[in-house]
């Protein structure tokens, strides 16, 4: 399936679903999901509120994305599979449905939904590219106000995508490239804003979520994402993870890599997990010899 759409796809899409009969359009829709979030402002719904592509249904990362009764798995657990059945339902999902998900960050915060509905067996499901940033440049219109569509019947069942424990995180710089995708100086342990302790797994090499993306917050060519991800070890054959502070760019490193045509996992838990268990060893520095 196509990872990415362009402002331009995505609203000849909704005009084509605006200009037929609802029964007409039961199969084939194209559903937009509003996914604002940022780690200073994880409520995005006064933003969302103020403007959206017309039709998108706000999505709460923190709440329906993660399940924060988890316990010892991270800054944002995955949800189970009966909450996001739910969530995915009030969004108004319906298989057979085509779902770009957007948000206002470059796809940062987005990949957490479009990596869940992959993992979720969601057959097709594009992030915008560009963000809504590039909706906005392009000229296309905003609406105001809240959508609540009418309930989907659509099902999640996990294993659409591969994911690593943290145990198999550990393992993997011992024969695969394990990918980190927070800022340089978080890899480095020169600062941790968030987590207990400052640093990064060993073995991990670093590729910050700014560097698979051009000056616009589009995503690089895939001969550019290929010929960066090579840099750091990763050729045919050789298994490949990332991970981030708790489970959401890490999932746009997932993105970035598909879209080079790279297969990789994900550790959810994260640097957020990692971090919280004393007996995991912290690295600090640069990059491993």
């Amino acid at each position: 399936m196509p990872i990415l759409i362009t402002a331009d796809e995505l609203a000849s899409r909704l005009a084509v679903g605006r200009a037929v009969a609802p029964s007409a359009a039961a199969d084939g829709r194209t559903v937009v999901l509003d996914v604002r979030w940022t780690l200073a402002t994880p409520d995005g719904t006064e933003a969302y509120l103020a403007g959206h592509i017309p039709g998108a249904v706000y999505v709460d990362l923190d709440a329906e994305l993660a399940d924060h009764d988890v316990v010892g798995a991270g800054r944002h657990p995955l949800p189970s599979e009966a909450a996001l059945t739910a969530a995915m339902r009030r969004w108004g999902l319906r298989d057979g449905d085509t779902v770009v998900v957007v948000d206002d960050l470059g796809n940062q915060s987005a990949a957490r939904a479009w990596w869940l509905l992959r993992y979720a067996g969601f057959g097709d499901v594009r992030l915008l590219d560009g963000a809504l940033a590039a909706w906005r440049a392009a000229g296309h219109p905003l609406e105001t106000g809240d959508v609540v569509p009418e309930p989907g019947d659509a099902t999640a069942r996990y294993g659409g995508m591969p994911v690593l424990d943290i145990d198999a995180a550990a393992a993997l710089p011992g024969h695969g490239v394990l990918i980190d995708v927070r800022a340089a100086e978080r890899y480095r342990g020169e600062i941790e804003p968030v987590d207990p302790r400052a640093g990064h797994i060993p073995g991990a090499r670093s590729a910050p979520t700014a560097t698979t993306l051009d000056a616009d917050g589009r995503f690089l060519p895939a001969e550019v994402l290929r010929a960066r991800f090579a840099d750091l070890g990763v050729e045919p054959g050789v298994e490949v993870a990332t991970y981030c502070g708790s489970g959401v760019t890490g999932a746009h490193a997932v993105a970035a890599l598909a879209i080079a045509g790279i297969d990789a996992s994900l550790f959810p838990g994260s640097w957020s997990q990692w971090s919280n268990d004393a007996s995991r060893p912290a690295a600090t520095g640069g990059e491993p010899g």
